[in-house]
């Protein structure tokens, strides 16, 4: 299973609001410390702020900030509301599906299993673990503004 850039994206943003959570944070600084594209950036901030992650303040000396603690943003939720897709394989898209061994196939239950086990462990762990009490993390991206 790989994620998508947009998905590391958004859990790179979140990490540093996290880390700057006393601030307002603007998506070019972001952008710097990471060495991401600030467009890339904008379209994450705004689908994060559309699903209640992100609070956006507008304005002169406006930026952006998390919506809710971070002990309350689980990485498995996050996950699963920025990937588009979680297509694996052919079979997994009854719509697209055109393999001729789809059924005595197990191919399909081993990574619909595979799958489900990947997201339950990102079900463990919240958006303060992550980023939370990681004095090397802070260091470097409270340096990166």
């Amino acid at each position: 299973m790989k994620l998508t850039s947009y998905a590391d994206y958004s859990l790179r943003l979140l990490m540093y609001c996290a880390v700057r959570r006393e601030e307002l944070v603007t998506i070019q600084e972001v952008a710097d410390a990471y060495g991401i594209s600030k467009n890339h950036l904008m379209k994450v901030a705004y689908e994060l702020g559309r699903k209640g992650y992100l609070e956006t303040v507008r304005g002169r000396g406006g930026g952006l900030r998390l919506a809710r603690p971070p002990e309350k943003i689980g990485l498995g939720d996050v996950v699963r509301k920025v990937e588009e897709d979680f297509t694996m394989v052919e079979c997994f898209d009854p719509q697209a599906n055109q393999c001729v061994i789809t059924g005595p196939c197990r191919l399909r239950g081993a990574l619909s299993r595979a799958l489900k086990a990947y997201l339950a462990v990102l079900d463990e762990y919240t958006l303060a673990d992550l980023a939370l009490g990681q004095p090397v993390l802070s260091r470097i991206l409270l340096k990166a503004s």
